[in-house]
């Protein structure tokens, strides 16, 4: 397993360069002048060279390239354009709003997920498998900002129970989190179930039944357990994409994470912060999708032989 682990660092580390390099560019091809944007709308022509210069923006790109990689190998994510600060000195302040938002979003996703596909797919063509998938493609189908919205009018304008804005307690955490996990659960719903109409096919299957073990017992033990690769997949896309900060449903709830500030970010044309930030959803999937073949490893043993 030692072996099989550092195997799957080392392949990460030529991603991460790639990544990297991607970032710094692209950002480059983002309409608009941040220089321009840093002088203010008043500025001379004079003055927006002026802080072109200071910014490092009137360089070569090669040269700001390596600028930016040096930063990054001592540690160094830049400076906001927009506020001045250190770029991590921003990042901290939103992140652990964005794992905690992440983390009850998923929690509760997942455990609804696969129940209603455990449900569906062991009660196949029948009124459970319908009423499951009605659910499971309603949610897929509406769209997120509609979800909030309607959450917001009923449980915040209507009984006035929860808060629609900021962060900070558990309650600013609920709305946003039933908005984000939503399709989610309904993801995780579709391939639990077709996973576990697939093993619910195998031999050992039968022969479990054949020996009498109640179907409880044959679900939980022998089918879920098998059938979690694929569910482990899905979970482990969609936490990355929770990672990254959800921008639709962080600009519903004016929620305070990664995604509300790389909008904020992208229009300042602030580019130290919208490296940083990408790099950093970047780099979420990228340790998710170890830790994903890890768990491949721990669930399928011959992963390891091959």
């Amino acid at each position: 397993m030692l072996r099989y682990i550092c195997k799957r660092v080392v392949g990460v580390i030529p991603t991460l360069i790639i990544v990297v390099t991607f970032v710094f560019f692209f950002v480059r091809l983002i309409p608009g002048d941040p220089a321009r944007q840093v002088a203010g709308p008043q500025a001379t022509k004079e003055d927006v060279e002026l802080v072109r210069e200071q910014l490092g923006l009137n360089k070569p790109l090669p040269q700001q390239y390596i600028s930016y990689v040096t930063g990054l190998v001592k540690g160094d994510l830049g400076t906001s354009l927009r506020t001045k600060r250190p770029v991590l000195t921003e990042v901290q302040g939103r992140y652990m709003n964005t794992v905690q938002l992440t983390l009850l979003s998923l929690t509760w996703s997942v455990i609804a997920g696969v129940l209603i596909g455990v449900w569906s797919g062991r009660n196949r063509s029948k009124w459970q498998d319908y009423t499951g998938m009605t659910v499971a493609v309603s949610g897929i189908s509406m769209p997120s900002f509609w979800i909030g919205f309607m959450l917001i009018m009923v449980f915040a304008v209507k009984y006035r129970l929860l808060p629609t804005t900021g962060a900070g307690s558990f309650k600013n955490l609920i709305l946003p989190s039933i908005t984000l996990g939503v399709s989610i659960a309904a993801i995780i719903a579709r391939f639990t179930r077709s996973s576990v109409i697939e093993v619910l096919k195998e031999d050992y299957v039968r022969t479990a039944r054949a020996k009498g073990l109640r179907e409880k017992t044959v679900i939980w033990k022998h089918v879920f357990r098998n059938c979690m690769i694929s569910v482990v997949t899905v979970v482990g896309l969609q936490f990355g994409f929770l990672l990254g900060g959800s921008v639709v449903t962080e600009t519903v709830f004016a929620f305070p994470g990664l995604g509300s500030l790389l909008i904020e970010s992208v229009n300042y044309r602030d580019y130290p912060a919208i490296q940083s930030l990408i790099l950093i959803f970047s780099l979420h999937f990228v340790l998710i999708n170890l830790v994903v073949d890890v768990l491949y490893a721990v669930l399928n043993p011959e992963i390891q032989l091959s």
